[in-house]
């Protein structure tokens, strides 16, 4: 009985999901449902959208680590110059994998190194360079609130809470899996213990596929 009442009162699992921010700048508006169909083929799903009309005012809060740099007033003219599109996006190592969609920040250079990517296809210089993404968990953390403060934006747990979050709910099918494996022998064990788990996942994470679409006036 205390082993079902302490399962009873145990919080459900939290399934931590890495985030970032894609932003559509105003010289790729005119591309972002061709630019939407690449970020679903890569695997990312779009949690929230919103076009909006920037201030100058709010451009330069947006991008407050470039204030003092040469570009900076061109930046902000630029990026209020037209409506931009905001995208929440998830899946995982949703930052880097971004980063490498949208490839360098010269769109000259893209065009060189990295053809294929979306600087390179829809933009025209290092700053009409299409999209924008964040740099770091803590940027996404900031951008995603900066464009959608409604947003509840889930910590990765550190430290202890790591600890319990790994042993309540990753160690007991982890250890499920590993007796199966021991067991079937099979000949490509790593590929079978990746395919087991992904089947007898407990906690797979459900994301809503709903898309809030915010119209701004222009």
């Amino acid at each position: 009985m205390e082993n079902d009442s302490s399962r009873k009162q145990m919080p459900a699992p939290r399934i931590f999901v890495e985030r970032t921010l894609a932003l559509i700048k105003p010289d790729a508006v005119h591309k972002t449902d061709e630019i939407e169909d690449i970020i679903l083929q890569s695997g990312f799903t779009i949690l929230q959208k919103r076009k909006l009309q920037l201030s100058p005012e709010q451009c330069s809060d947006f991008y407050v680590e470039h204030y003092g740099k040469l570009h900076f007033p061109h930046l902000t003219a630029f990026m209020s110059s037209g409506p931009v599109v905001a995208l929440a996006l998830a899946r995982h190592q949703a930052i880097a994998t971004w980063k490498a969609i949208m490839g360098p920040v010269s769109s000259v250079k893209a065009r060189e190194t990295h053809p294929d990517c979306l600087r390179a296809k829809f933009g025209t210089c290092d700053l009409r360079n299409a999209v924008h993404g964040s740099e770091s968990f803590s940027a996404a953390e900031r951008e995603i609130r900066f464009m959608f403060p409604n947003s509840v934006i889930e910590p990765i747990p550190m430290g202890d809470a790591a600890k319990d979050y790994l042993s309540r709910y990753v160690s007991p099918t982890l250890l499920t899996g590993l007796t199966e494996l021991s067991k079937k022998k099979p000949l490509d064990p790593f590929t079978w213990l990746a395919d087991w788990l992904m089947n007898n996942n407990p906690n797979k994470p459900k994301i809503s596929d709903g898309t809030v679409v915010e119209e701004a006036a222009a």
